[in-house]
């Protein structure tokens, strides 16, 4: 959409999509597979140009980033869901309900489908949703984000080179335009972001009783039991933390560990940056805060821990800043001594900043967990089988990850999204097939019609069978 974007505009838009959706019927597995390749495509074969308006939107950020979390993870889904598409559209037999009856669930495309994408990975927020909106049969506009301006530019672009703008569409404009975009009359709306913007998107999406799948991050948390790998562990905390700069929903935000780890957590954590990263401010692996705002937001944080009493360490090499404000590059940070009163552990922290909360005995972790809001994810790093899984039953979070951090984003075949606080609803593979599928019950009546019979007055003999039945 290149003319000034208003209100009317997009309801003009969406209800012209709607109506396409209902002229044509719903879309065959071949279209839909067609439409899922050339999402794949645009991606594919543009991703030079992809990656440069990521990296100048950032100011700096990792091409193998780019490249790798938002062009290859996103063809990834795209073509996951090609492959498995007319296996998901077949209905489900249910087993009969009656003699000669039949019943079985059929999925049906919703129609036309809202994503408001965030900056932070502006294509795999956008493709990954997408896969399963168009693999249900839907048609789609995108809202990208504002704050990766050249991104959004470039996608609105090549969307309208490799689609029919009723089968999908890009919205571009500032906050105003997104709050009017969530306004809409779609038949489902896919938000990520903040939780503060996700309240106001789910109340506008609400004056029109649409549905909405929200993800929308939170604190999440990482916990080393007594018999986890202390340097396992730290380094692949740190190799999450560090990617994109921290810049990542579902980020380690906080770590608890024994008290006796911590030393050596923090140990580890230096020498694994340092080997990493022996460089930062002139290197092109580490990536630079997206914008002025957000950087002077964490170096805020910095400052309120170490007013709090916090010990803060920069794990930047020999000689170099902890922060720079021209290049926005930030150092990881570890922050202990953290406590609740400090403004990092009251909200989602967003770059390479990490706590450290001590705890005596695993019920005090599971309680500090607990007591606050459902996390997007929850890390768990410990050998026992038993104790892995009392966690797991004890916590509630979008994902659990054992040993590792951030993996499940990268499997299709099992769901992702949020819970409580941090998000509703979830997509990837089959799932996001259905999150954005109708599944209507359709139920075939035997032709004597026994089911409707029973129904029908005068009921004397049919009370006397009820009773019957009720008597045992």
């Amino acid at each position: 959409m290149n003319s000034p974007v208003t209100a009317a505009t997009l309801a003009a838009t969406v209800a012209a999509m709607k109506r396409a959706h209902v002229q044509d019927g719903p879309a065959s597995a071949g279209l839909r597979r067609d439409r899922l390749g050339r999402a794949a495509r645009l991606l594919t074969e543009n991703h030079k140009e992809l990656d440069a308006a990521i990296g100048a939107d950032y100011g700096h950020r990792s091409p193998y980033q780019s490249l790798m979390a938002d062009v290859l993870s996103s063809v990834g889904a795209l073509q996951y869901a090609a492959e498995n598409v007319e296996q998901w559209m077949q209905a489900d037999e249910q087993p009969a309900p009656g003699p000669g009856m039949q019943a079985r669930v059929q999925y049906q495309p919703l129609g036309v489908v809202g994503i408001i994408s965030p900056w932070n990975f502006p294509l795999n927020l956008a493709f990954s949703p997408l896969a399963g909106v168009f693999a249900a049969g839907n048609r789609a506009l995108i809202k990208p984000s504002e704050l990766t301006p050249r991104t959004a530019g470039l996608l609105a672009e090549l969307v309208g080179r490799y689609f029919d703008p009723l089968e999908l569409t890009t919205v571009l404009g500032d906050a105003e335009v997104g709050a009017a975009f969530s306004a809409q009359a779609f038949d489902h709306l896919v938000f990520t972001g903040s939780t503060g913007v996700g309240r106001q998107v789910m109340r506008a999406a609400a004056e029109n009783l649409v549905p909405v799948t929200l993800e929308l991050g939170g604190k999440s948390p990482v916990v080393l039991d007594t018999d986890a790998d202390v340097q396992v562990a730290a380094e692949r905390v740190l190799t999450v933390k560090t990617f994109n700069a921290g810049q990542i929903c579902i980020s380690p935000d906080y770590v608890l560990l024994p008290e006796a780890a911590r030393d050596a957590f923090v140990e580890h954590a230096r020498r694994f940056v340092t080997r990493s990263f022996p460089t930062l401010q002139d290197n092109p692996d580490y990536t630079s805060i997206v914008s002025d705002r957000h950087f002077q937001r964490l170096q805020r944080l910095l400052d309120d821990a170490r007013a709090r009493g916090a010990t803060v360490i920069g794990l930047q090499p020999q000689g170099e800043p902890e922060a720079d404000a021209a290049s926005r590059k930030l150092a990881p940070t570890l922050v202990l001594d953290a406590s609740d009163e400090m403004q990092l552990m009251q909200e989602e922290i967003f770059g390479p900043i990490l706590p450290l909360k001590t705890y005596r005995d695993a019920d005090e972790a599971l309680d500090y967990i607990n007591a606050h809001p459902r996390p997007l994810a929850a890390y768990y790093f410990g050998n026992d089988a038993a104790r892995q899984q009392r966690f797991g039953e004890r916590t509630t979070s979008g994902a659990l990850v054992i040993n590792d951090v951030m993996t499940h984003a990268t499997v299709e075949s099992v769901p992702f999204g949020g819970v409580g606080a941090s998000g509703i609803g979830a997509y990837h593979g089959i799932h996001g097939f259905r999150r954005f599928s109708h599944a209507k019950a359709v139920v075939v009546q035997s032709p004597g019609g026994e089911s409707n019979l029973r129904l029908r007055a005068p009921y004397a003999d049919g009370l006397a069978q009820v009773e019957s039945l009720l008597a045992g």
